[in-house]
């Protein structure tokens, strides 16, 4: 969705629309990588567009996408296009996801409770095991 046409939208909605977008572009893997090469840096299109074994239209159909979502900024100067990334709406997004790691925690605490239980039955064993076998070695003694 266009980034003007969010403006249009009750806020709760053009949230929505704002991550609809964002998770959209994440999903593909040469848009994840070309935010990766963005990291720090400002670049040309072609330099976007050297490691990757498609066409530069279609690595420009990428930086498209990221720049609706509103990943990618893009500054034009005549022909030549530098662009840069912007992770506000990844932050708005792993916000977003955030809000369900207390379910994610729950797992993770009910798995401790889990491997705590199993590494005692564990030592319980080992415990028994080794007084029987003192046992025996003391009437083979005898």
């Amino acid at each position: 969705m266009p980034t003007l046409a969010l403006a249009a939208l009750p806020a709760a909605d053009a949230t929505e629309a704002t991550l609809d977008a964002v998770f959209a572009a994440l999903a593909d893997p040469v848009r994840r990588a070309i935010l990766a090469r963005l990291d720090g840096a400002e670049l040309l299109v072609s330099e976007l567009a050297a490691p990757f074994d498609i066409s530069l239209q279609a690595v420009s159909k990428h930086i498209q996408v990221l720049v609706r979502a509103g990943l990618v900024t893009q500054e034009r100067s005549g022909r030549v296009s530098r662009c840069r990334l912007d992770a506000g709406p990844i932050y708005a997004a792993a916000v977003w996801l955030n809000r369900y790691s207390k379910y994610w925690q729950a797992q993770f605490d009910l798995l401790a409770v889990a491997l705590d239980d199993v590494a005692r039955e564990r030592a319980t064993k080992r415990g028994r095991g080794e007084r029987r076998k003192r046992r025996s070695s003391r009437r083979g003694r005898k």
